[in-house]
């Protein structure tokens, strides 16, 4: 599945030029118009990556970018900052409040792409492991494995993908349609009720007999990662 981009700019003309090539390259594009949506769309979404403009009303890239790397569920979310100002202090005082990346308007199309492919390449070769853990259970994403204490838990493709959306936000409750947006894709129109089909499912191959169920229903909400449940 392609990368998840949040585009954060309040000029239409752009943000539809940017969503147009950034799909048409195949990547999932969400948008924000200002900061303060921003930090919400990142709470809902969990991107991959983040194009962010400098100049937003009341709440700016900069303090976008300063307050994503202090929130430990963001931090390590790579940005690429867009910006009129060229000058090399403004340059600096963009990568010191946490950009991956700065891009001077005006701005080629193909030249954005490759950036964004660049910063994408450097987050995942830099990522501090390919491991998931929760309690006792491990999920091993290269080797595309999960165990339960010494139990091997075999999960289809789907299964799979639901797993690690749930593991890298433990306890946090996703809705069905978030759900369906992280491990399907945006452009997948289903049923939010497949998500219950394939809970059902997981909830069977993650739960061995006298061993707590890892996976919390919240009615009228959704699904979470919590043995507390």
């Amino acid at each position: 599945m392609k990368p998840q981009i949040l585009v954060v700019e309040d000029e239409p003309p752009l943000v539809e030029v940017l969503r147009y090539n950034l799909e048409k390259e195949g990547y999932r594009v969400d948008v924000a118009e200002d900061g303060a949506a921003a930090l919400d769309k990142v709470r809902q979404i969990a991107p991959d990556l983040i194009i962010l403009d400098w100049m937003l009303p009341e709440l700016s890239g900069i303090e976008v970018c300063r307050q994503l790397r202090e929130d430990p569920e963001s931090k390590d979310v790579p940005v690429i900052m867009l910006t009129a100002r060229g000058e090399e202090a403004d340059r600096v005082k963009g990568f010191a409040s946490g950009a991956d990346d700065y891009v001077v308007k005006p701005f080629s199309p193909a030249e954005l792409l490759a950036r964004v492919r660049a910063v994408l390449r450097r987050s995942i070769s830099s990522a501090p492991d390919e491991t998931l853990t929760y309690g006792d259970l491990t999920m091993d994403l290269a080797a595309h494995k999960v165990v339960r204490g010494k139990r091997p838990v075999h999960l289809g493709p789907t299964e799979f993908r639901l797993l690690r959306v749930l593991l890298k936000r433990p306890g946090r409750v996703f809705s069905r349609e978030q759900l369906l947006d992280l491990a399907w894709g945006r452009d997948i129109y289903l049923e939010a009720r497949t998500i219950d089909v394939h809970i059902r499912r997981l909830r069977k191959q993650l739960n061995g007999p006298g061993e707590a169920d890892l996976i919390r229903t919240v009615r009228g909400a959704g699904y979470a990662l919590d043995a507390e449940g």
